[in-house]
């Protein structure tokens, strides 16, 4: 199978578009809201005012760019974190649904969180951060299994994700708070 660290380094080196994904939305959004101002019959928002197509296509196009970076400096550096080598680019049918499953899993839960009552912006600690991970690698799975099980098919990766996933997306979310880029810092 591998070597444990070897396999939670790359797992988690190939997931950091999707993790991103997030955080790129934020510098492309603004324009459309993607429930068009919509309420559903409970009186509240389907996503609410901070979910924006601009957003989440620019966010995944953000995200599918950094995906390429990432692979350039794993090449640069000569460590072969991609499953298929140095001969292999990143693939489309990796990036794309990694990076759209990350922002679907943030639109479900910000869909949930309006169905509980929780404003847009307003803290829902694991329904902010584990639902995008999840989707993504739904995601992953669903449209490109090849790689997801050259990758995240094993013991240690996907555990590791899900862990680390709620403190890093809150260590950003303060860092965007402090740079003025969100108005809350969860």
């Amino acid at each position: 199978m591998g070597n444990p660290l070897f396999l939670i380094i790359q797992g988690f080196v190939l997931f950091l578009p999707a993790m991103a994904a997030n955080s790129l939305a934020v510098v492309t959004g603004g324009i459309g809201k993607m429930d068009f101002g919509k309420s559903m019959r409970d009186g509240h928002r389907i996503f609410g005012d901070g979910k924006t197509w601009s957003g989440f296509l620019g966010g995944i196009a953000l995200s599918i760019t950094f995906g390429y970076i990432i692979l350039g400096v794993d090449y640069l550096m000569k460590y072969p974190l991609y499953p298929y080598g140095y001969g292999a680019i990143y693939p489309l049918s990796s990036l794309v649904p990694m990076c759209a499953g990350s922002l679907t899993g943030d639109l479900a839960g910000s869909f949930t969180k309006r169905r509980i009552g929780i404003p847009s912006g307003g803290n829902a600690h694991l329904l902010d951060q584990i639902p995008f991970a999840i989707m993504s690698l739904i995601f992953i799975f669903v449209f490109d299994p090849s790689f997801f099980y050259a990758v995240y098919y094993n013991y240690f990766a996907i555990p590791f994700i899900l862990i680390i996933t709620p403190p890093i997306h809150r260590a950003v979310n303060i860092i965007g708070y402090r740079m003025n880029r969100k108005s809350v810092p969860w």
